[in-house]
């Protein structure tokens, strides 16, 4: 199904953005104290509980499940109409992942961008240009999908 995808969009979902997928759940997993504290940057740091690292690896759990439902909705599909849902799906997810990191940093913070640790250029940047991205693909902006081949007719 990826290969029906305009050139751009498609290389955006289907590396592009599995490798920031990956690239969320092997901090969150593996370095969870590094990632809780990476969250909202602080001149001092702030101890971590066990609270906080349980959350994160569940986070970051969730970060795996995205890339492995990625992987197999855009590598497995043939169906279009299951490819632009679960894109609209992300779009949303996208929306609120914004909502959410704007309500945390607020709006000095959020707009900022000097200011940005690695952290918050993965949840504000990355993010509004997979959203703006999802966007563009689904106004039809990058231009139509590629037709499917169209299959031999058995002769009789």
């Amino acid at each position: 199904m990826a290969s029906r995808l305009p050139a751009f969009p498609r290389f955006v979902f289907t590396v592009f953005e599995p490798i920031s997928l990956l690239a969320g759940f092997v901090p969150a997993v593996f370095l969870s104290d590094w990632f809780v504290s990476e969250q909202v940057a602080r001149s001092v740091p702030v101890p971590l509980t066990d609270n906080n690292r349980l959350v994160a690896q569940q986070l970051g759990n969730c970060y795996g499940l995205a890339f492995l439902v990625g992987i197999a909705v855009l590598y497995s599909s043939n169906e279009l109409h299951v490819v632009r849902n679960y894109l609209r799906a992300l779009w949303l997810a996208d929306l609120g992942h914004l909502a959410v990191t704007y309500n945390i940093l607020q709006y000095d913070r959020f707009l900022y961008v000097a200011s940005w640790n690695p952290m918050t250029w993965g949840n504000v940047g990355i993010t509004l240009f997979l959203c703006l991205t999802r966007t563009a693909y689904l106004l039809g902006l990058f231009g139509p999908d590629i037709d499917a081949p169209l299959a031999p007719k058995k002769s009789q």
